[in-house]
């Protein structure tokens, strides 16, 4: 689902934009992988350095606020602050939902419904303020508030979904990074194929990458006996960072996901 064909109405936005609007492949690669160490990350503090779920929540949530805060404060899109950003809420999100299902007992089903209703009454909200769901508008102030809030939920909502087919229904990693790859297949090919409407294409695909990461996450760190392929947390997560950073990197050179100017 790429942004290139900016509507006209909001071009004069794009130039002002705090995010990526011009959504390439990359964005997805580096969006599934953001997701992915989010749920091993989160494994890894809480579980591999015996560090606790609530001591890894407080950590994690105080980080996440100080980038967000200069995420917010930027006048400009900065590739390196923006997936700075998302790798942290993604943790963040995954902490959320463990928290409810670890500590609070609230089974999967529960918060995974809580979650997809917390998500519609935000997209609610954004549509009845700012008449659009649309990341071309997205600047700052409000509109990058509501943007923020979805961002959790979705990667709340997909920890929370993952682990749900998984674990609970027993499909397993691999069966459910399929069946969630399988999904987003079927929203590309209605955008791309019967064009579909773009917004609605791009978040249905940002929901469901989230579960797809989450179980590749999984599978790949799961121990065999677990249905995993033994890459552990540490492999995982380091592995993927570095890809996310070489690819950021290149996206702050090449500014091919920047705003460009109206003409």
């Amino acid at each position: 689902m790429d942004a290139h064909n900016t509507p006209p109405a909001l071009g004069h936005w794009s130039e002002l934009a705090k995010v990526p609007v011009l959504i390439t492949l990359w964005f997805w690669i580096i969006k599934i992988m953001a997701t992915t160490v989010g749920e091993t990350a989160a494994d890894f503090l809480a579980v591999d350095l015996h560090a606790g779920l609530v001591a890894t929540s407080l950590v994690m949530t105080g980080l996440f606020a100080v980038v967000l805060t200069a995420q917010m404060r930027a006048r400009r899109y900065i590739p390196w602050l923006y997936w700075l950003t998302v790798v942290l809420i993604s943790v963040v999100g995954t902490l959320l939902t463990d928290n409810l299902t670890d500590r609070l007992g609230l089974p999967l089903v529960v918060s995974t419904a809580l979650f997809a209703l917390a998500l519609a009454a935000t997209f609610i909200a954004w549509y009845a303020r700012e008449g659009s769901l649309s990341i071309h508008s997205i600047v700052r102030g409000r509109r990058e508030g509501f943007y923020w809030a979805a961002i959790l939920f979705t990667f709340a909502l997909g920890t929370a979904a993952g682990d749900l087919a998984a674990e609970r229904l027993q499909f397993g990693y691999a069966n459910s990074a399929l069946a969630f790859g399988g999904l987003i297949a079927l929203v590309t090919l209605a955008y791309y194929a019967f064009k579909a409407n773009a917004v609605l294409a791009f978040w249905l695909a940002y929901i469901l990458t989230r579960p797809f990461g989450a179980t590749c996450g999984d599978w790949l760190s799961k121990p065999a006996a677990e249905g995993g392929m033994g890459l552990g947390t540490v492999g995982t997560s380091a592995l993927f960072l570095v890809v996310i950073t070489l690819l950021v990197t290149y996206l702050t050179i090449s500014r091919k996901d920047a705003p460009r100017p109206a003409v």
